[in-house]
């Protein structure tokens, strides 16, 4: 990483009192770790945008991406996540699960508080040995629940396919 960007990380760590939490309960203690090229950071808004071969990582949680957003609320705890980039990347063990959850996609965007990600354009999500891909992929974390669209939202057609494996006994 280079000098001024890890300075500018800093600077942005000490202005906000601290990155938000990204992952969920288990990693949420653990230390974050970010890489980028470029941080541009707005305390009003509640906002910092990284660009550049983005990394951010927490425990065992990644995400990856050309631009990471990160959003927070009026009580500084991060909202929303959003990766973008030709192959952004999700990376999480989900506690009492045996491998973790991945997606893959042009657009991320994690709900923090709704335990929701949004999958969106050349969506892949890998739940255990399930396999999904479409144009539009939510997952609800907690309900372990996915909803798979064709439609990417601008107005592109990505059919659905899935891949479910049979539950072990």
């Amino acid at each position: 990483m280079k000098p001024t960007i890890t300075a500018a990380i800093l600077a942005s760590t000490l202005l906000t009192g601290g990155l938000p939490t990204l992952a969920f309960a288990q990693s949420s203690q653990a230390p974050i770790e970010v890489e980028a090229d470029r941080l541009d950071l707005d305390q009003r808004a509640g906002t910092a945008v990284y660009a550049g071969n983005v990394e951010i990582r927490q425990g065992e949680m990644r995400l990856k991406g050309d631009r990471v957003q990160i959003q927070r609320n009026d009580e500084g705890e991060l909202s929303r996540a959003t990766a973008t980039g030709e192959r952004a990347y999700l990376r999480h063990q989900i506690e009492g699960q045996p491998s973790p959850m991945e997606g893959w996609a042009r657009n991320i965007v994690f709900h923090v508080a709704e335990q929701r990600v949004v999958l969106i354009d050349q969506a892949e999500l890998n739940q255990q040995d399930d396999h999904f891909e479409g144009g539009y992929l939510e997952y609800f974390i907690d309900r372990q629940v996915v909803q798979a669209r064709s439609e990417t939202g601008s107005g592109d057609q990505q059919r659905i396919r899935m891949t479910l494996q049979p539950e072990r006994q």
